[in-house]
C-alpha cells in the first residue's frame, strides 16, 4: 500500500511540471493512437494537415488524443463524460457539440449525456446549463433522438429535503453549516437548505448517473472553475462516493488540455495534499458487547444485517468487523472504523443503526465503547 500511496505521489508530482505522458504505452507511436482515437470518436480522420491551421491541430490532437487519452485508467465513455461536463463548465460550445457526439458514439446513453449537463447547473447556474443542453439537444435532434428524454426525477415536493439530506449526510457530514453561520438576518440557513433540498435532493437524487459519477463529473467542474476551498471538501465527497485518488487525478488530467496547466495543477496539488494528509481524523473504536445467551441467534441477525447495511450505504463507515469468542460466542467485540466523528455521529442517525440498536437494546446486557489509537495510522484493510 505504501509502495501505491508513493507511486501517485510522484505522479502528481510530475503532473504539476510536465505534460501527462507518464503512463502513455508508446509515446513514440503517439500519432497512430492518435488516429485510432479520433476515428473511434469522431468517426473521422485526424492528422490531415488541411485547413487553416494544421500545425496547431496536429500539436493538439496529438496531445489530447494520443497522449491524455492514454493517461489513467478511465474508459472512454468516462473520458468523454467528463470533456462534455468540461466544455458545458466553460460554455466553449461549438467543442461541446462535437465532443456530445464522440460521447454518443462511445456508448454514453442520451439520458447519461443530458444528466451531465444537469448537474452542471448548482455549479455555473442555469443560464449556462440551459446553454449546454441546448448545445446538447441539437446533437439529439440531429441522431433522431426524440425530445424530451425520459424523465429522471426520483424527489417530490415531499420527499426532496429528507432525499437530499440522506445523500448529504453520506458525502459530507455537517454540511456547510460552519461556513454560513452568523450570516446577516440569518440568511445562511437558506443557503443551507437550498444545498440540501435542491443540490442534493433534486439534482443529485436523480437517475442515469450514479453517485461516484456525479461526484466525479463535479469535481471536473470545480477544477475548471478553480474553486480551491470546494476542491478540498469534494475530494473527500469523493472518496466517500467510492472514487479512488487514482481515479481522481486521472479525471483532472483529462480535463487538462482544456482547462490549461494552471488549474489542472491546482487540482491535483489538492489531491496529493488531501491523499498524503495522514489519518489522524480517523475514529477508530471497539465495542465489546455482552448478549444473553438465549437470545444470541436473533441478535447475530439484526448484526448481520446492520453491518451489511452500513458498510454498503455509508462510505464514512470505513470498517465494521465483528468478532466473538470461540468459547463463549455470547460476547461480542467489534472493530469499528469511520472517516472521522461527523461520520460517525452521521451513522448513528441511518435508520438501519436505529432499527438495530431498538430491537436489540432488551438483549444487550452489557455494553463497552473502547476509543483507540491505530498504531499504524492510515493502513489500509485490504
Amino acid at each position: 500500500m505504501q509502495t501505491k500511496k508513493t507511486l501517485l505521489t510522484l505522479a502528481l508530482a510530475a503532473a504539476a511540471c510536465l505534460p501527462a505522458t507518464a503512463q502513455t504505452t508508446d509515446n513514440t507511436n503517439r500519432a497512430e493512437t492518435c488516429k485510432q482515437n479520433y476515428r473511434t470518436l469522431f468517426g473521422g480522420e485526424a492528422l490531415t494537415g488541411k485547413g487553416t491551421d494544421p500545425e496547431m491541430m496536429d500539436i493538439l490532437q496529438k496531445f489530447i488524443f494520443g497522449e491524455v487519452f492514454q493517461t489513467g485508467k478511465l474508459t472512454l465513455r468516462q473520458r468523454e463524460l467528463i470533456t462534455c461536463t468540461t466544455l458545458a463548465t466553460m460554455q466553449t460550445l461549438p467543442q461541446l457539440k462535437a465532443h456530445a457526439g464522440a460521447a454518443l458514439n462511445v456508448g454514453v446513453a442520451p439520458e447519461e449525456l443530458r444528466e451531465a449537463m444537469y448537474l452542471t447547473a448548482p455549479f455555473i447556474g442555469f443560464p449556462k446549463m440551459l446553454n449546454a443542453v441546448g448545445t446538447v439537444n441539437e446533437v439529439f435532434r440531429e441522431r433522431g433522438i426524440a425530445l424530451p428524454l425520459a424523465q429522471q426525477g426520483t424527489a417530490t415536493e415531499a420527499t426532496r429535503h429528507e432525499a437530499g439530506k440522506a445523500i448529504q449526510d453520506s458525502l459530507y457530514p455537517g454540511g456547510i453549516t460552519g461556513v454560513m453561520a452568523g450570516m446577516p438576518a440569518d440568511l445562511g440557513r437558506d443557503v443551507e437548505r437550498f444545498l440540501t433540498d435542491y443540490f442534493f435532493g433534486e439534482i443529485y437524487s436523480r437517475g442515469a448517473l450514479d453517485l461516484p459519477t456525479r461526484e466525479l463529473l463535479g469535481y471536473c467542474v470545480l477544477a475548471t472553475l478553480g474553486a480551491e476551498s470546494q476542491l478540498q471538501s469534494h475530494y473527500h465527497g469523493n472518496i466517500r462516493a467510492g472514487n479512488t485518488p487514482e481515479v481522481l487525478a486521472a479525471a483532472v488530467v483529462q480535463c487538462l488540455p482544456y482547462i490549461g496547466f494552471p488549474a489542472a495543477i491546482k487540482a491535483l496539488r489538492i489531491i496529493k495534499q488531501e491523499y498524503t494528509k495522514p489519518a489522524a481524523d480517523q475514529l477508530v473504536r471497539l465495542s465489546k458487547i455482552t448478549v444473553d445467551p438465549a437470545r444470541l441467534d436473533a441478535y447475530n441477525a439484526f448484526l448481520k444485517e446492520e453491518i451489511e447495511a452500513s458498510m454498503r450505504l455509508e462510505p464514512g463507515v470505513l470498517t465494521l468487523y465483528a468478532t466473538a469468542e470461540k468459547d463463549t460466542p455470547h460476547r461480542v467485540t467489534i472493530l469499528e472504523i469511520y472517516a472521522d466523528r461527523s461520520a460517525y455521529e452521521s451513522h448513528l442517525q441511518t435508520p438501519h443503526f436505529k432499527k438495530y440498536k431498538q430491537r436489540t437494546q432488551e438483549m444487550v446486557e452489557k455494553l463497552e465503547l473502547v476509543d483507540v489509537s491505530p498504531l499504524i495510522p492510515g493502513l489500509k484493510i485490504k
